[in-house]
This record gives C-alpha cells, sequence and structure tokens, in this order.
C-alpha cells in the first residue's frame, strides 16, 4: 500500500496556520477560564470531542489507566487514546496534560529508567496532577518520582525550560486545537523531539475552514470544535516544519449535545482523530522494502497495529513504501522490525502480505464513517464505542 500524499499546497493555508493574532491572548484567557472554572468533570462538556476514543484498548494500558487516582481520572478531558506502544524507559512529554491522568499511566509503562513531564496552562488542573504524585509512585513501586508537571504554554516549551532533542515521544490529548497559533505548537514540538522521535496525538479537525462566526465563538472554543484544524491543512502544516506526512491511525465522528450549538454549526463536520509524526535523521532516500515485525512488544506480541493502513503479524512479511520503511528505520521501532530488499528472496507461500495497489485512508472523516458502518462489530475494549452516536452514523 503507497502512501500518497493529498494535491495540497503550500500556498493555501487556512486562518489557523497563519502567524499569531493579539486576539491569542483573549482566546488563551478563555480557555484557562472554561477548563478551570466552568467545567468540573468530563460530563459538563456540551459535545463528544473531549470523551471519546476510536480504538481497542490493549489490556496492559486498560490496567494503567484503572491504576490512576479517582480524581485524576475525574478530570480527563482527551478525544482520544493518547498512549503509543514500545515505550519501556522512554521520555514521554505530554501537551496539555490536564489532571494528569495520561501522564500517570505513561509513568508506570515507561518503568523507573524512562520519564514522563506533563505541562499545561491550567493552574488548577496541574495543582491536581502534582497532588497525586508520591500516590502514583508508591502505588507503582517506584524508588523517586518519574513525572514532572509544568505550568506554561504548549507553543512555548523553550520558556517553560525544555531542551532541543530531550524526548522520545510527545504526546497531546485534544489540546492543540485550543492553540490558535498550531505551527508554532508544532515547531515546537518539532525542536525538543530527538531525532527518530514521534509526535503521537490525538485533536479534533473540521471538515471545512471554519467560518469566523464559529472561530469566535467562546464556547465552541472551549468544546474544542472553534479552534478545530481543516483535516487537510495538518498535512501541510506537518511536512513545511519537517515532520513526516502524517499517518493515520484513528478516527471518531462528533456528536453535538447541544442544540444552540448545532445550529451554529450548520453543515460542518467535526471528527476527533489520531494522528502520529515522526522526526526522522537526515539520511539519504529509503527504498520500497520488506519487513518482519518480530513480535514482543508489550501489549503487541502477535499483531502491531501501525495505523489505519499496516497492521504487522509476527513473522509476516510484509512489503511496505518509502516512507513507512523509513519511518521503522528510523525511529524507535527498528528493532523491531527485520528489513530487507524487496525480491531478495521468494517468501513461502502464503505468508506475504504484499504491498496493494489500493487505496489508502488518509481521510479521518472516511475512516470515521467506516468504523460507524461497522458498529455493530465493535470488538470488547473499545473506549466510547465507534462513533459515539447514530446520530452522524
Amino acid at each position: 500500500m503507497l502512501i500518497l500524499q493529498h494535491p495540497c499546497s503550500f500556498t493555501h493555508l487556512s486562518p489557523f496556520l497563519a502567524v499569531a493574532t493579539p486576539r491569542d491572548a483573549e482566546i488563551r484567557k478563555d480557555v484557562q477560564t472554561y477548563y478551570g472554572q466552568v467545567v468540573k468533570k468530563s460530563a459538563d462538556l456540551q459535545a463528544t470531542a473531549c470523551v471519546t476514543a476510536a480504538r481497542p484498548v490493549p489490556k496492559h494500558i486498560r490496567e494503567a489507566l484503572r491504576s490512576v487516582h479517582e480524581e485524576v481520572a475525574l478530570r480527563y478531558y482527551g478525544c482520544g487514546l493518547v498512549i503509543p506502544e514500545c515505550l519501556e524507559n522512554c521520555w514521554i512529554l505530554d501537551l496539555g496534560s490536564g489532571s494528569g491522568r495520561d501522564c500517570y499511566a505513561l509513568s508506570q509503562l515507561v518503568g523507573e529508567k524512562g520519564h514522563v513531564t506533563g505541562i499545561d496552562m491550567t493552574e488548577s488542573q496541574v495543582e491536581v496532577a502534582k497532588k497525586y504524585i508520591n500516590y502514583h509512585m508508591k502505588k507503582y513501586g517506584f524508588q523517586a518520582p518519574n513525572v514532572t508537571f509544568i505550568h506554561g504554554y504548549i507553543e512555548n516549551l523553550r520558556e517553560a525550560g525544555i531542551k532541543n532533542g530531550s524526548y522520545d515521544i510527545v504526546i497531546s490529548n485534544c489540546v492543540i486545537n485550543l492553540v490558535p497559533d498550531k505551527q508554532q505548537v508544532l515547531q515546537e514540538v518539532y525542536r525538543v523531539l530527538k531525532h527518530g522521535g514521534e509526535l503521537y496525538f490525538s485533536d479534533v479537525y473540521a471538515s471545512l475552514e471554519l467560518p469566523e462566526e464559529i472561530r469566535t465563538h467562546k464556547v465552541l472554543w472551549g468544546e474544542c470544535l472553534g479552534g478545530a484544524l481543516y483535516w487537510r491543512d495538518l498535512d501541510i502544516l506537518a511536512q513545511k516544519i519537517g515532520f513526516c506526512p502524517p499517518r493515520l491511525v484513528a478516527a471518531n465522528l462528533i456528536t453535538i449535545q447541544n442544540k444552540e450549538l448545532e445550529g451554529i454549526i450548520g453543515d460542518c463536520r467535526f471528527v476527533s482523530a489520531t494522528f502520529r509524526l515522526f522526526k526522522l535523521p537526515e539520511t539519504g532516500p529509503a527504498k520500497r522494502c520488506q519487513v518482519i515485525y518480530n513480535g514482543g512488544i508489550t501489549g503487541h506480541e502477535k499483531e502491531l497495529m501501525f495505523d489505519a493502513n499496516f497492521t504487522f503479524k509476527e513473522g509476516e512479511i510484509v512489503e511496505v513504501d518509502e516512507e513507512t520503511a523509513a519511518i521503522l528505520k528510523g525511529s524507535r521501532f527498528a528493532q523491531d522490525f527485520l528489513m530487507r530488499p524487496v525480491g531478495e528472496r521468494s517468501p513461502p507461500s502464503g505468508s506475504c502480505s504484499a504491498l496493494e495497489s489500493k487505496d489508502v485512508i488518509t481521510d479521518p472523516f472516511k475512516l470515521a464513517e467506516e468504523s460507524c458502518n461497522t458498529k455493530s462489530r465493535c470488538p470488547p475494549g473499545v473506549a466510547g464505542g465507534c462513533c459515539g452516536s447514530k446520530k452522524r452514523c
């Protein structure tokens, strides 16, 4: 399956890719008020944007999430599950960490030699997160804390003291949409990632470039909709900064639970989607090749669902395109795959999953609609169901 880029030009950008405006400070203040004073728990939200997940949750992650303190979990407002694979000993940065739910789950998964840093602009949320550091470290049996929480802004990580090339993974859960200057956020992420590092994040995307009425609505901003990026612009912005083209992992259609807000939104649709963005070292161009998953990644020992288009089974030969080969070779996944040139050796009959010439899904709305169509076959462990509501299916 060849990953194709959509034919967008860098010269056509939505308002959210432009330079930050003086109104940004006002938006920031409104968001802080919304999550610090208005929204006290997930049930206070008016849309499913920030309470939805769209992938089967592995057992080890479910267990890690269950170990998180009740108050921390209650203040969780994410729009997906942002816990990727292959985490042992990694240094992870959580953008918009809120009350720390994902940070505490990750701190258990990276182990004592790993580290998790959470940064959030809402001071009351950071206070909740810090309150339970000792509780979780004692529960995990760690001798010293491997998690840190910072009060700061995700578009200015340098000011928060975060150094260049210091993290293996950056995660973000339904937060980048709350920042007007999305380009600055992604540039900062690119700066702090190590070569081979990854931004693994869920966020909200719009089916079209949002009109001014939606982009200036305070409640819609707080509900993660007013600041949603037109989904095609993510590819443009990511590659402009230096990332590989975005890899779509999962997507869920968003429903609105407020008639007044529905009227304002009109024909625009929203989706929560998880993407992976890789910062690869500067090497020569990769070649199409055959890869074999060695197995053994915790929670994915027999099968690794890398994204919406590639699933690798232990021992199975899969032919991958140049971009996928570069990612597997240049990231933390390199040790988990055997790679060899195409045609080096004919595989046994039935053991090769060849690179197929079929459409590859890059559109999160298309993926979300497909998920809705198969919702009756959803496996156990899919948090939030397939699409949150039959209404948008």
